[in-house]
């Protein structure tokens, strides 16, 4: 039974991140990911399983190997989800803009 768990968890570890980066431009096994770090196949093993739990990564069986492939539609549900965050937090600098502008108008 996998566990799930939080996405935002999984991809705030910067190797997690780097990883995410890799396999956007192309499916990879672990092998070839291991390859890029400064660590053990097993420690990248381990973000690899984070990051399939949480639905980020999709695994693919391919003869003796799996290879890695991003989730497109999962980063877009994470991109969704922070958008709602960034449409308010844009109207809120508009806002304070607003604000500053009629401040210093009055001060003239």
């Amino acid at each position: 039974m996998e566990t799930r768990r939080d996405v935002f968890q999984a991809i705030a570890d910067p190797t997690r991140r780097a990883i995410i980066l890799l396999l956007a431009v192309s499916a990879m096994t672990p092998n070839a990911l291991a390859e890029h770090f400064n660590t053990s196949r097993q420690a990248v093993s381990k973000h690899l399983q984070v990051l399939t739990e949480c639905e980020v990564l999709t695994q693919e069986q391919q003869g003796r190997e799996i290879h890695y492939h991003l989730n497109t539609a999962k980063m877009k549900e994470i991109e969704h989800w922070l958008e709602q965050f960034k449409q308010l937090l844009s109207k809120r600098f508009d806002q304070l803009d607003d604000v500053l502008k009629k401040l210093k108008t009055n001060k003239k």
